[in-house]
C-alpha cells in the first residue's frame, strides 16, 4: 500500500513530503495507522549521514505510538483498534544466545532497526515512523496502556524510556540506592522520572544552574551543578550507579570518583568524538566500572511501558507539525526542547 510520509533523498537535502510503499500485512503481521512519533537525536544523525551508512530514502522515527488497523491471519495478540508501540527494532535474527535470552537489541546477527536496517521490502531498507501507517512483525509490536490523551507523550518512552529503563534495572536500581542522572535532556529527564519511580535516591548532575529547579519538579532529591567542585566532592564515594546520558565528548574522572566500591557509570550517549581516556587509578582501586548500555529486548521494553503505566510517567514533550520537523532539528541542535519533540502524524494528511 501507499502511505504518506517524510524524508531525505540525502544527505543534504531536508525533509520532504514523500510517497512510500508498505507491504500488505503477511500471517504474522500488524498494521498500525501512526498517531504520533517522537522524535530522537538518532533521526537526525542518521537522516544526515554523520554515522555513516545511510542508505536513501531515508524516513526516519522509532518511537512511534499509533492504533491497530488490520492484523495477519496468523496474529493473537493483538486486533484492530488496539493501542500499541513501536520501538527501534522491527526484527532479529531470533535464534541467536541473544534473542533467546530475550535481548534482541544485541542479536549477533544484527538486528533491524525501525530505520535504515536492511529488509526485503521495497526499497530494501526499513521506513521508519515519519509517515501515516507502519506494517510489523507482532513479535515487535508493543501494547500501550497509558489512557488516549497522553498517547503523544508516551512516544517517546519508545526509545528515550526504554534507553534510560534498561540499564537502571540491569543495575537493580530501588530503594537504598543513590543513582546519579548526568545531563537533563531526552533521555536524561526520563532517567529522573525513572529511578525515583524505582524508590532510589536521585541526584541530577547539570553544567548549568539554571537547570537545577526543573530537575528538581522532574523527581530528582538533589542537583549538583558538576562545574562546582564543593558540590561535586560532598558527594565522593557515595554512588551505587551513574547513568551517563551526555552524548559529548567529556572527562569520565569527576563521576568515577562519586562511585561506591563497585559502583557503575553507565554511559547511554555516544559522542561524536572519543571520551578523553580515564583515570585507570580511580577504577583499579575501588573496583568501580564504565560499561554501557543501550535499548532493552521486546520483554523489557513491555515491562517498562507497563511500569511507566502504574506510575503515570510519561516524557516531556513539545508537539510539532511534520512541516515543521527541520526547524525541531535545529532547536534539538540547540537543546532548544523540554524534552522531547513528538510529530502529530495527523499534519501529514494536510
Amino acid at each position: 500500500m501507499t502511505t504518506k510520509a517524510y524524508g531525505a533523498h540525502a544527505a543534504d537535502k531536508p525533509l520532504e513530503p514523500m510517497d512510500i510503499e508498505r507491504r500488505t500485512p503477511g500471517p504474522h503481521d500488524v498494521q498500525i495507522d501512526i498517531a504520533y512519533c517522537g522524535v530522537c537525536h538518532s533521526d537526525l544523525h542518521t537522516v544526515r549521514s554523520e554515522w555513516g551508512g545511510t542508505r536513501y530514502p531515508c524516513v526516519p522515527g522509532h518511537e512511534i505510538v499509533g492504533h491497530v488497523s488490520a492484523v495477519g491471519s496468523e496474529v493473537t495478540g493483538f486486533k484492530v483498534g488496539d493501542t500499541v508501540g513501536v520501538g527501534c527494532m522491527v526484527d532479529s535474527c531470533q535464534h541467536c544466545a541473544s534473542c533467546a535470552e530475550g535481548l534482541e537489541q544485541y542479536c549477533e546477527n544484527g538486528m533491524t532497526g525501525t530505520y535504515n536496517g536492511r529488509t526485503t521490502d521495497a526499497p530494501g531498507h526499513t521506513l521508519g515512523g515519519y509517515s501515516q501507517r507502519i506494517v510489523v512483525s507482532d513479535k515487535f509490536v508493543l501494547k500501550v496502556r497509558h489512557p488516549e490523551d497522553q498517547l503523544a507523550a508516551v512516544a517517546p518512552l519508545l526509545c528515550a524510556g526504554i534507553t534510560t529503563y534498561s540499564p537502571l534495572r540491569h543495575w537493580n536500581v530501588g530503594p537504598g540506592k543513590k543513582v546519579g542522572v548526568v545531563g537533563i535532556g531526552g533521555l536524561g529527564h526520563m532517567g529522573v522520572k525513572l529511578a525515583r519511580a524505582m524508590g532510589a535516591q536521585v541526584v541530577a548532575f547539570t553544567t548549568s544552574d539554571s537547570k537545577r529547579q526543573a530537575a528538581l519538579e522532574l523527581g530528582a532529591h538533589e542537583v549538583v551543578v558538576s562545574r562546582n567542585e564543593e558540590e561535586m566532592k560532598a558527594h565522593a564515594g557515595s554512588f551505587d550507579m551513574i547513568l551517563n546520558t551526555v552524548a559529548a565528548s567529556h572527562s569520565l574522572d569527576a563521576y568515577t570518583a562519586l562511585l561506591k566500591r563497585d559502583g557503575a557509570l553507565v554511559l547511554v550517549g555516544v559522542p561524536e568524538h572519543a571520551h578523553p581516556s580515564p583515570n585507570v587509578g580511580n577504577l583499579i582501586f575501588k573496583r568501580r566500572a564504565i560499561t554501557g548500555s543501550m535499548i532493552g529486548g521486546i520483554a523489557e521494553t513491555q515491562e517498562m511501558l507497563d511500569f511507566c503505566a502504574d506510575k503515570g510517567i510519561v516524557a516531556d514533550i513539545e508537539m510539532i507539525p511534520m512541516q515543521k520537523i527541520e526547524e525541531a532539528y535545529a532547536r534539538m541542535l540547540k537543546s532548544d526542547v523540554k524534552y522531547r519533540f513528538v510529530i502529530d502524524s495527523a499534519t501529514l494528511a494536510g
